[in-house]
């Protein structure tokens, strides 16, 4: 065998080698975007939600104070009101509507950012496992590392989703659309969750499966925390 043909299969040899661990560090390095994304996210859903509340109690205050004027005035004197102090009154309880609408929508907002995080949580937690669990192929990690990096890329771009929605407050939008994109989201986030559980269980199932032993069944269940 010439010195040239030992060095190509060296190389060839090599190269499969690196390729599960850098495909692994893609991996990594998108899930650490995502996970950076969803404190983002987080911090300025919460300092939102933060100024929404004291907003509302600041129109709830003023709506108590309204109900109490209106409880001392008589009949007489509430149909001498103005169109104006009427149309005043209005604007208070439309705000109080409003707020509380918005309100409701960054919770909802909360809750996706929420399952989002849980699913990085849990794709690093199996993943990690799986790359050590030497009764999968090379070729069997490679297909489990396709599989997840497509739920991440998925994952990643709903984070930007969800990004876009908070800044829309700032801009024009109508609310009924914003509210159906939050919806969207949460469908998206929600099946992106679902998929990676349901991937995990098979991948871990077919681990158990080729334990060799009843012991080694066993801690293959506790090692992945399966019940």
């Amino acid at each position: 065998m010439s010195k040239r043909w030992i060095v190509l299969m060296l190389t060839l040899c090599i190269s499969f080698a690196c390729l599960p661990t850098q495909q692994a560090t893609a991996q990594l390095g998108i899930a650490e975007v995502i996970r950076a994304g969803v404190k983002r996210v987080i911090r300025a859903v919460d300092l939102r939600i933060q100024r929404l509340q004291n907003r509302t109690i600041w129109l709830q205050n003023v709506q108590k104070t309204l109900e109490n004027k209106l409880s001392e005035l008589k009949l007489e004197q509430i149909a001498s009101w103005t169109a104006r102090q009427r149309d005043q009154y209005q604007v208070y309880y439309d705000g109080l509507t409003q707020v509380k609408g918005i309100i409701a929508q960054y919770q909802r907002i909360r809750e996706v950012i929420n399952r989002q995080a849980l699913l990085v949580k849990e794709y690093g937690r199996v993943w990690s496992l799986l790359q050590k669990d030497t009764r999968f192929r090379a070729e069997e990690l490679q297909y489990m590392g396709k599989v997840y990096e497509g739920i991440l890329d998925a994952s990643l771009h709903n984070i930007e989703q969800i990004a876009s929605v908070i800044q829309s407050y700032s801009l024009k939008m109508e609310d009924a659309d914003r509210v159906a994109l939050i919806q969207q989201l949460a469908t998206g986030v929600e099946q992106n969750y679902h998929d990676l559980r349901t991937f995990n269980q098979q991948n871990i199932t077919l681990s158990i499966q080729r334990g060799k032993s009843v012991q080694e069944v066993q801690t293959l269940k506790k090692l992945y925390g399966v019940k």
